[in-house]
């Protein structure tokens, strides 16, 4: 199978040709169609993720190995299944659910397979959808997307799940209590499409781009509030009309980190998502005095995904803004990604694809 792969940290991906697997037991092999590009992918392709305070977490470290064909928001299509695959097909157009564990202990079991503490994820830790061919381990990680866009629902299996799951940690919530998104890129327009599929009404987003902001703006946001002005967190209380009790912060760096802290009120609780990096000090008497929570969210589980594409197929989901570009522009699509040259999601379309669509 051809790949375009990280070769070498911080350098161009490069095609390479990878043997294309022949899947064993429950495995099945998918080709390639769409494949979502993801911020992940750019510190994946750094091979790192910054801790704060002049440390690092090296991802080679952590088991990740180099060539590495990333991807992990992949729609395929069923080519082969092992012997033991049940329920799929060859032909059978399936959304990949990418953050599989291994498969044995109680988190795996349970389809929390995200909260595995040994994880195999598709695009990470083995080939993704950077290449023209995905192994799933198990037809069970696999979801039909129905008459949904395929490229817009590549992008549920992760950025989809990812706001879907951090949601659920805020909710329930009444419908006109203020709802904070900080980041307004491809993950805060699906958080505000979902919180507006769930029935809410009050979404303040927060970011650095004016035009992210008008996208916001265009989703259904009810406020939004410039994320470099010079006082964020008075800015945000402004926007909410009070000090808001739900803070999703999608970019979580050191900056936004501070203000969203800074913004919750009496009871409030962050929800930490984005893997920007740094570090945040807290002030500990604060915590217990103003009962405050922070609280990390890591993309979501299985059950997330097939809940979240029955949303979609019933119409009540708004799809995100997506663009398109040739699988073999991958280099160029992450480049437009980490210079924040995107609105909405960038999608690679596979050259399996070019023959279906034109």
């Amino acid at each position: 199978m051809r790949a375009w792969a990280v070769v070498e940290n911080e350098a161009p991906l490069q095609e390479i040709e990878l043997p294309t697997p022949a899947p064993q037991g429950s495995e099945v092999l998918l080709e390639t169609l769409y494949c979502g590009v993801c911020h992940s992918d750019i510190h994946i392709w750094e091979g790192r993720y910054d801790l704060g305070g002049g440390r690092v977490m090296n991802l080679k470290d952590r088991g990740l190995t180099l060539p590495l064909a990333m991807g992990h928001e992949v729609v395929g299509r069923v080519v082969q299944a092992g012997p033991d695959a049940t329920g799929v097909r060859p032909g059978d157009i399936r959304i990949v659910f990418p953050w599989v564990g291994c498969g044995a202990c109680p988190a795996c079991a349970a389809e929390d397979d995200n909260m595995c503490v040994a994880p195999r994820s598709i695009g990470v830790y083995r080939h993704g959808g950077y290449a023209t061919h995905v192994l799933s381990p198990h037809p069970r990680y696999l979801v039909d997307p129905g008459t949904i866009d395929p490229a817009v629902a590549a992008t549920y299996a992760c950025s989809g799940i990812t706001v879907f799951s951090a949601i659920r940690k805020i909710l329930p919530l009444p419908p006109d209590e203020p709802i904070v998104l900080v980041g307004a890129g491809g993950l805060g327009l699906q958080a505000i499409a979902l919180l507006k599929a769930l029935g809410h009404r009050a979404i303040v987003a927060v970011d650095i781009s004016a035009a992210k902001r008008e996208a916001a703006e265009r989703a259904g946001a009810t406020g939004t509030v410039d994320g470099a002005g010079a006082h964020v967190a008075r800015d945000i209380i402004a926007a909410c009309g009070v000090q808001p009790v739900a803070i999703i912060d999608l970019v979580n760096g050191t900056a936004t980190a501070r203000f969203a802290f800074d913004s919750l009120r009496k009871g409030g609780k962050l929800v930490q998502v984005g893997l920007f990096g740094g570090e945040l000090n807290v002030p500990l008497p604060l915590m217990a005095i103003r009962a405050l929570t922070l609280q990390g969210s890591y993309v979501g589980n299985p059950k997330d995904l097939r809940e979240l594409v029955a949303l979609a197929q019933h119409g009540g989901l708004d799809p995100v803004p997506v663009t398109t570009v040739p699988q073999s522009h991958a280099h160029e699509a992450l480049m437009r990604l980490r210079d924040g040259r995107v609105t909405g999601r960038l999608v690679l379309k596979a050259e399996a694809a070019c023959h279906d669509r034109p």
